[in-house]
C-alpha cells in the first residue's frame, strides 16, 4: 500500500510539474528583428557600431504610405530601431558620444533626416519626443537598381549606414 501511495504521489507530481512549466511560444513575427554591425565580419569581436531593427515587408504597399514624407518614422517596424555606438563617432557630420540611441528618420525627396534620440524602448514613433534628440542630421537618398521587399539596414565598407526599401536607398555618413 505504501508503494502504491508513493507511486501515485510521484505520478501526480510529474503531471502537475509538467503542466506548470509548459510554455506557449508565439509564431514568427511578420516583421522579424535583425541586427547589422560594423565591421560586418563575425570574426571581428570589437564592433564600432550595431543597429537592431525590425524588417517590415512592402507586400504590394508603397514606401510613401508606410513611411510618409515629412513625418517621423520609427525606421523599421515594431519598436523603434536602436543604434549602438561603441565609441565616440561622427554621424552625419555631428559628433556623437558612445551609447545607445533610438533611431528615427523623416523621409524626404533626395534627403532624409536621421534622428538619434535618448529615449529608448519606444513602440514605434507614437511617443517620440524631440526633447530627447541627440542629433538630427541629413542623409542622402537615392534610387537603387533592385527592389528590396523587406526593409534592410547594412554598413558599407567605410562604416556608413545604408537603409534600403523598395528602390529607395538612404546613406548616412558615419566616421566610426
Amino acid at each position: 500500500m505504501k508503494k502504491i501511495f508513493s507511486l501515485s504521489i510521484l505520478v501526480l507530481t510529474m503531471v502537475f510539474a509538467t503542466e506548470a512549466t509548459a510554455q506557449k511560444f508565439s509564431g514568427l513575427d511578420k516583421s522579424p528583428a535583425d541586427i547589422a554591425s560594423y565591421p560586418a565580419s563575425y570574426r571581428v569581436s570589437e564592433k564600432a557600431a550595431r543597429v537592431i531593427y525590425s524588417r517590415p515587408q512592402l507586400k504590394g504597399r508603397s514606401l510613401a504610405d508606410l513611411a510618409p514624407a515629412g513625418k517621423v518614422w520609427r525606421t523599421g517596424a515594431n519598436e523603434a530601431a536602436e543604434l549602438t555606438l561603441y565609441k565616440d563617432a561622427t554621424v552625419g557630420g555631428k559628433a556623437v558620444k558612445a551609447g545607445t540611441y533610438a533611431l528615427f528618420t523623416i523621409p524626404g525627396d533626395g534627403e532624409w533626416t536621421v534622428i538619434l534620440n535618448n529615449n529608448l524602448n519606444q513602440w514605434g514613433a507614437y511617443s517620440y519626443d524631440s526633447a530627447g534628440d541627440v542629433a538630427r542630421v541629413p542623409a542622402k537618398a537615392s534610387i537603387g537598381d533592385e527592389s528590396l521587399e523587406a526593409f534592410s539596414i547594412a554598413f558599407d565598407d567605410n562604416g556608413n549606414m545604408v537603409m534600403g526599401w523598395g528602390t529607395t536607398r538612404v546613406t548616412l555618413d558615419m566616421s566610426l
